[in-house]
This record gives C-alpha cells, structure tokens and sequence, in this order.
C-alpha cells in the first residue's frame, strides 16, 4: 500500500440528465465531475507509475501474478457510470476505464434475478490500483435507454482490491484485453460491453466518444459525455481525424497510436507507438524525451510534488507541446473496391497553458499557491525499450481533444474542442 499521507485525488462522473440522441442509433450520456482531495502530498503519480508498470507487465493479468502496489482506498480519479444489471435492473456506481475491457461487480452488491446465470467459471484480473476475483456470470446489462444487451458475462467479484468507492469496474479497452482473464480457458476472450451492443444490434456502429471539459478548482462540476454508437459533433469543431491503432508490440494490446512528439519544432521522441489512457492523470513521456523536454522548457524537478516546475518568467516562453499522430498511408482494396481508408498524420498541439496544472489546486497537491508545474512526467524507461510503450496520453491530453474509439475500423479518433486552446489553468 501507498502511505495514507499521499494526497488521494478523486475525480468521479455520475450522469446527472437525460440521455440524448447523438446520431443514428447512437446515444450521448451527460457526465458531472467531481474532484475530491484528502489532506497529503500527492499520489497522483504513484498511481499513473503504478498502471505503467502494471500495463506493460503480462504476469499482472492472471491470478498468479506479482503483487501490485495499490493506493489507499481508491483511485486517484475515476470515471463512473450507473449501469444498469440483471431484470428487473440494479444500478451500480461503476468505474469507466479505458485500460482494462472486462466488466464485474463486486458480490456483495450483486442482486441475481431470473435470468441471470451462473457459469461457474473462475474469472479474475490485476489493475495497477487493484484487482478482482470471482465467478463468471451472463446477465443483462444495461448503459443507457434502449441500450440493453442479454447474455453479457460480467465477473461477480468476492473478492477486490482497490476501487472502494465503487461498485465494480466497466472496462471499455479492446477486447483482446480480457484474454487470460478466464482461469479455465486462458486463451479465450470475453465479449465487452460494446461489443456485445454492436452485436445485438443495440447499436449501429462499435464506436465511443469520449468529451471532458478541463477543471478547475474543488469542489467541481465539470460536464462531460460518453457517446456509445457514434460521436456527438456538438461537443468538437470540424471533423474527426483518425489514425490507426497499432496492433502489434505492447501498445497494440490498448487504444495504441503512433506518433512523434516536437517541442518548439524540435523533435523531443522520434515517430513511436503509445496509447490514450483515461484511466491515468498526467501525459507521460519516455525518460529520453522528459529530458530533451526539461531542458528546452528550462523546468527544475520539484522533489516535493513530484512534478516539474517553471518561473513565471518562463511560462510566457512557453511553446506548443505537438503531438504528430498517425501515418501518412493508405489503404487501397482491389479496384472493384472503394478505398478503405486514408489516414493522414495530424498535429495536436498542447498549448502552453495547457501543459500546466490548474493552478488553483496547487495546495491541493501540495504545491505552493503561485507556483506554475506541467503536466508531462516521466514514464521511467527509454523509448524503444522492448516490451514498453513510449508515452501514454492521459486525462490532462483528453481534456483538451474530443477522442473516438472505433474498434469496428480499428483506429482512434481525434478533434479539437472549445477548450482545446482555452485558458483554464
């Protein structure tokens, strides 16, 4: 366990309105936040460390893995949905996560009905910030108006680590993620919710979106929205731009991309693979990189926080952080075929206040009230190390961009927002 001093910082989405039509057969759910702080330093880090090496280890997905390190009582933010399961439906407050792809519910909480079914399958998983073990079941599930599948395994959980303050976990990773979770059949995958949507039919296409507004100071309520079976072009301008996800090397096992990152047009990590993660705070950078950027921001490493730190003075020097994502290819089919897709590489540039902590909760992580900290932090190997990824794209980048999951293409989508180049921080 993390030591209880550590800031324990909690940001948590309950739907607080109607769900709205977002397209064809597709609905957006309105999210709230929350931000909630316990008195101590920061913990934030330890946790995004903690599912770095948790990510990039395959022995942390089976029973018998290694311990793992868990932070006291509960994540450091979540996302959570009310789901409904069973019929006549229980709600369950649920953690959304974008790292994992299997969905439980802890026994305590399960409230079995008619048609739910016990498989007697033994189904477990390890998170970085938890795990659970239990039994597999096929009950109904139900995200949403009119989104109901049946027959969905879930794992009801007896026992849990982790994830206190809620009732079990909504994975929204690709599938290939749930595999060695089955005890008894370690090579099969288990169909996840949004697969199972798509499926039955609940759904037109196998599609997330994802929008989230930055915050701001605590307590807050900042609006965001997970769109299942499209996207919702009210929340992003233009259009959305997709690159392909990587499906090979430890990336391709989540919603992987390839990009090259520059600083001030200098290039800090070369073209590489790396993948969104809503389940982890900050951006997180190959230890290569972290140095090419601190020395080009002229930022000093605050032991205390944990964080890099700059004047105010270098703060109006600050230049745009560009991530140059996707591959300039395309994908033709014989003639008689239409052309697939074209995918070009796109900049998404983090401004400089963008790449700053909000710094009216800088007391919060223990820092001083008017100093300046970025969010980029070291993930603590070089880049083209095997078996690593070389960044990881937090809920600091999707605050700023509007992101599409489309497992059906196989690719991740990206769109600049009203608060792409706001001035929040």
């Amino acid at each position: 366990m993390f030591p209880a001093a550590l800031l324990t910082f909690l940001l948590v989405f309950s739907i607080t309105g109607s769900p709205v039509k977002a397209g064809n057969s597709s609905i957006s759910i309105p999210l709230t936040s929350r931000v909630y702080f316990s008195n101590g330093t920061n913990n934030l880090l330890e946790h995004d460390r903690a599912r770095v090496k948790a990510l990039r280890d395959p022995r942390m997905r089976s029973r018998s893995s290694v311990n793992v390190p868990l932070i006291d009582d509960y994540r450091n933010y979540g996302h959570s949905l009310a789901v409904g399961i069973g019929n006549p439906p229980t709600t369950y407050n649920l953690l959304l996560d974008s790292g994992s792809a299997n969905t439980w519910v802890r026994a305590s909480k399960y409230v079995e009905t008619g048609p739910s079914f016990c498989t007697g399958q033994p189904v477990g998983l390890t998170y970085a910030s938890g795990s659970f073990f239990g039994t597999e079941w096929l009950d109904y599930v139900t995200v949403g108006p009119g989104l109901t599948v049946i027959l969905q395994s879930i794992g009801v959980a007896d026992e849990t680590a982790g994830h206190r303050n809620y009732d079990g976990v909504i994975g929204i990773g690709p599938v290939a993620l749930t595999v060695g979770s089955l005890r008894d059949l370690p090579t099969e995958p288990i169909q996840t919710i949004t697969d199972s949507l798509f499926g039955q039919g609940a759904i037109s296409e196998n599609v997330l979106g994802i929008f989230f507004e930055p915050y701001t100071r605590p307590p807050s309520e900042v609006t965001g929205q997970i769109t299942f079976g499209g996207t919702d072009p009210t929340k992003y301008n233009g259009n959305i731009e997709y690159a392909p996800t990587v499906n090979t090397g430890h990336s391709g096992k989540f919603w992987g991309v390839k990009s090259r990152i520059t600083y001030n047009n200098r290039e800090i990590l070369r073209f590489t693979a790396g993948f969104v993660d809503s389940g982890a705070t900050f951006i997180k950078i190959a230890t290569d990189a972290y140095q090419k950027y601190q020395f080009l921001t002229g930022a000093v490493y605050d032991r205390a926080v944990k964080l890099l730190t700059i004047p105010e003075d270098k703060y109006d020097t600050l230049h745009n952080l560009d991530f140059h994502i996707g591959e300039a290819r395309q994908f033709c089919q014989p003639a008689i075929t239409p052309l697939a897709h074209h995918f070009v590489q796109q900049i998404y540039s983090l401004t400089p206040n963008a790449q700053i902590w909000p710094r009216s909760l800088n007391t919060m992580i223990g820092g001083k009230e008017d100093s300046i900290y970025l969010i980029v932090t070291n993930r603590g190997t070089y880049s083209g190390q095997e078996g690593c990824s070389d960044f990881s794209l937090g809920y600091v980048f999707m605050q700023r961009f509007y992101v599409a999951y489309d497992s059906t293409n196989s690719r991740v989508g990206f769109a600049t927002t009203a608060f792409t180049d706001a001035v929040t921080n």
